[in-house]
């Protein structure tokens, strides 16, 4: 293991960690959020949200790696936390710290490290001490940018906040709840608890099981757009969320009152002023002498924390020079195709590939990358597919899944429209190279029913179609050869 004795503290280091009480937690959507930006970002195989335990270096999030902890002695994040300071290592082979590592010469196979240390404050207060990573790694050396390593290390930064507005949350809420039982006899940790719920946007309430009776703190009043001292009511707090969340509310208010059984659910909410917010709502009962006598919870405006991991979900599922779905987003959406799939409904994908793409070699890459977005936009446009998503897998490849009955009774037509579709021209100084598709699909049947087998079969229809004429297509089981359409626009 790395020595860091006389650079950090490591017992004020581990009680920072510990105090935290995010070890062994479950999956949380923004930290997974943030480490796939992290390797979209880098374009690499592996991300990680790391934080290193005395033994062991455990994932809060990871990208691309199945376990979640690896041995502290192998881990590469203990060099990060010993020097305190941002580490990257274009080549681990090169390296004579790594090159015999485990990780390198053995399954994940790691070329390539770059990791910024999380820190966080002490529960005594003092400077912040380094408690994990945030970490990209790939099995491919690579030299990045000090732009990436710098939008890296704000990354890390967010995730910083994330872990010290976890322990705030925390503290607040049990705070929050508390305050049920002091309310009528400590003005001043009332007075104090209202600043706390205003600054983590949380207010309590309490709803008394004789008459239904709701009470709501000032904070829970401003969540609802409402003025504090309004008449609140159970059937007027239902109101504010739309049928289907209402439902599972009520739905957990009622086993609550009747069970005992504590809820946490995250719902959507519009207030009073008919802003759309998001809400996290906890509930559980109180019990007196052995009697259900209400139910007390709190309620927090979430909304900017919502907001931020679906912006984030959403980069790592966008194509960022074309704008249409990334290879993940193409991967998830054909996982829901297929299950769709094997209960009856028709799929087939199609892989695009571009031919003569010689663009950026004779006019530059600029004039190659409006050759991709001019392809995407056309993509795009098209109507006549009828249900169907559409994906850059990566280079000059785009790739269709095809749904509905349209998907069996018209592939071969419709492909032969989008070759037609697909032609574009790129005038230069000498003459025009004139941009095509070749195409190569599968519809998915009996041997053809998971994504690997549909891919390698499109694929290979894909290059048969290129054998037998670029700017054509073939159909995986079909020995038809495909022409675009005469006469269809270019």
């Amino acid at each position: 293991m790395v020595n860091i004795t006389g650079i950090v503290d490591e017992v004020a280091r581990l009680d920072a960690l510990r105090a935290l009480d995010m070890l062994d937690t479950p999956p949380e959507a923004e930290f997974d959020a943030i480490a796939a930006g992290a390797r979209h970002l880098f374009g690499c195989k592996f991300a990680f949200v790391s934080l290193v335990d005395a033994d062991r270096q455990w994932f809060k999030a990871a990208c691309g790696l199945e376990a979640s902890e690896t041995p502290r002695d192998v881990s590469f994040c203990t060099h990060t936390i010993a020097a305190d300071d941002l580490l990257v290592i274009a080549d681990t082979r090169e390296d004579p710290r790594f090159a015999t590592n485990p990780m390198v010469v053995v399954t994940p196979f790691v070329r390539f490290y770059a990791g910024v240390p999380l820190r966080v404050t002490p529960p005594g207060g003092g400077a912040a001490l380094p408690i994990g990573t945030l970490c990209v790694a790939d099995d491919k050396p690579q030299d990045p940018t000090r732009e990436k390593l710098e939008i890296l290390a704000g990354m890390a930064r967010v995730v910083e906040a994330l872990l010290e507005a976890r322990r705030t949350s925390k503290e607040n809420l049990q705070l929050a709840l508390d305050r049920q039982e002091v309310l009528g006899d400590m003005a001043r940790t009332h007075r104090l608890l209202q600043h706390a719920e205003r600054m983590a946007r949380i207010g309590s309430w309490r709803l008394e099981l004789d008459g239904e009776r709701v009470h709501w703190s000032d904070q829970t009043y401003a969540i609802h757009g409402l003025e504090p001292g309004s008449q609140a009511q159970l059937a007027l707090a239902m109101q504010f969320y739309p049928d289907d969340d209402r439902a599972k509310l009520e739905a957990a208010l009622d086993r609550c009152v009747r069970q005992g059984t504590a809820w946490d659910l995250e719902l959507n909410f519009t207030d009073a002023q008919g802003r759309p917010r998001r809400v996290r709502t906890l509930g559980e009962i109180d019990e007196r002498a052995g009697k259900r006598v209400a139910v007390m919870g709190v309620i927090q405006d979430i909304t900017d924390r919502y907001q931020f991991e679906r912006r984030l979900v959403a980069v790592a599922r966008t194509d960022e020079l074309t704008g249409i779905p990334s290879r993940r987003a193409f991967n998830e959406e054909l996982e829901v195709a297929l299950d769709r799939a094997r209960e009856g409904a028709p799929l087939a994908i199609a892989i695009i590939d571009l031919d003569r793409f010689k663009v950026n070699d004779r006019l530059g890459h600029a004039t190659g990358d409006k050759v991709l977005q001019v392809m995407a936009a056309k993509l795009q446009a098209v109507q006549y597919l009828g249900d169907h998503f559409i994906a850059r897998l990566g280079g000059d490849e785009f790739v269709l899944i095809l749904r509905g009955r349209r998907t069996q009774e018209e592939l071969v037509q419709d492909i032969a429209r989008l070759l037609a579709d697909l032609r574009y021209d790129v005038p230069d100084d000498r003459n025009v190279i004139m941009v095509s598709a070749t195409i190569g699909a599968c519809a998915y049947g009996a041997s053809y029913v998971d994504r690997a087998s549909l891919l390698k079969e499109a694929d290979e229809a894909l290059y048969r179609a290129k054998r037998m004429q670029r700017g054509t297509g073939a159909i995986a089981g079909n020995s038809a050869h495909i022409q675009k359409l005469v006469g269809e626009p270019r």
